[in-house]
């Protein structure tokens, strides 16, 4: 494998598609879709359901192969890797958050970030996350005793402790009323500001 190049962009994709086989049936979920992202960049995509946003967010983070096309992280090509090529490359690359928050409900908040944690080559201080995302109060707690958006940032805090390139949200408030889906997004804006994290939601 090469190693990354420091001064491409972070992704570069071009004529990236995806068409999904069901029996005899194709259906296009993203059709040749060129973009680059910059290190640190903080970049939104909308559109309606079934536009191939979370498809797009699924290749770039490795979860899913193109059908076509090509995409690169650090001028890296991640098209043909295999399973745990791709593995490795989300371990140390990439940080998901989903709109429903799967945390593991046996362990406190502190405790489900240092499970991340523990798979990390140079993780940040769980403890630290946790202030970072405005937890720090609730580090004890077990996510049955936290809100929604208390339960979102931890997750956040999760994806975060690994020190990721990029953090790949997909519908992050989608669960969530909408002042604290506000409070979410803003500490994701924290996260990117601070950490310098590459942020597309």
């Amino acid at each position: 494998m090469t190693a990354p190049d420091a001064k491409a962009p972070l992704f570069s994709a071009r004529g990236l598609s995806k068409v999904y086989v069901m029996g005899e049936v194709e259906v296009p979920a993203l059709r040749e879709v060129d973009l680059d992202v910059a290190e640190s960049e903080h970049i939104v995509l909308l559109g309606p359901s079934g536009s191939g946003k979370s498809t797009l967010l699924h290749m770039l983070g490795g979860m899913d192969h193109p059908s076509t096309g090509t995409l690169a992280f650090r001028g890296r090509d991640l098209t043909h890797l295999d399973d745990r090529a791709l593995t490795l490359f989300r371990r140390d690359h990439v940080g998901f958050v989903f709109q429903f928050y799967n945390l593991v409900p046996s362990l406190t908040a502190l405790e489900n970030v240092e499970m991340a944690a523990e798979i990390a080559a140079e993780p940040i201080d769980p403890a630290e996350v946790l202030e970072l995302v405005g937890l720090a109060d609730r580090a004890d707690h077990f996510p049955a005793q936290l809100s929604g958006g208390e339960q979102q940032r931890v997750a956040i805090a999760r994806a975060v402790v690994k020190a990721p390139d990029v953090l790949l949200c997909d519908e992050p408030t989608g669960a969530l009323d909408a002042s604290t889906g506000i409070l979410v997004l803003e500490v994701l804006q924290h996260v990117n500001e601070t950490l310098g994290t590459a942020l597309i939601l």
